[in-house]
């Protein structure tokens, strides 16, 4: 199956807080309501605080953008985005990546020192936390929790 056939790409432009800088990013979603401008992301954010997979997001053509460009979030999916910087002494990220996939956590991963991770909604993120902060007090990564859901905000209470 070729993504773009049943896919359209939206334009984010947004301030990262992680980056400390303004940010355009494309992601891949599914039309949901075209006619109302609805779409679901099948993407895993890489940088921006605004949206995590599975949203329903509300997108517009803009004209001086050239492309559908995000306007708000509709609809949150309850999933979160974790950003994760392997640090310099470990090459591992292979192997990290592979230790939150056992945990229901799918990423993608930018470069070799850095990775997006999705939290689905299903998964209970207090272990996931755990594990995230287990290995930062190792020094083996660091992490920024961007888009993190209530639902997961609240099973850390």
């Amino acid at each position: 199956m070729n993504v773009a056939e049943n896919h359209v790409k939206i334009l984010f432009r947004y301030y990262s807080d992680v980056l400390e800088e303004e940010i355009v990013e494309t992601m891949w979603a599914i039309p949901i309501d075209i006619e109302h401008g609805l779409y679901q992301l099948d993407n895993i954010p890489f940088y921006g605080p605004l949206v995590a997979s599975d949203d329903i997001v509300l997108a517009e053509y803009d004209e001086s953008e050239s492309m559908l460009t995000y306007r708000m979030t509709v609809e949150s999916s309850g999933n979160s985005i974790i950003l994760v910087i392997v640090s310099n002494r470990h090459n591992e990220i292979e192997s990290i990546r592979e230790i939150f996939l056992g945990m229901g956590c799918k990423s993608e991963k930018l470069n070799e020192k850095y990775f997006a991770m999705e939290v689905p909604v299903s998964c209970n993120y207090s272990t996931i936390k755990k594990q995230l902060e287990a290995m930062e007090m190792q020094e083996i990564l660091e992490y920024a929790e961007p888009c993190l859901s209530e639902i997961h905000q609240d099973q850390l209470l």
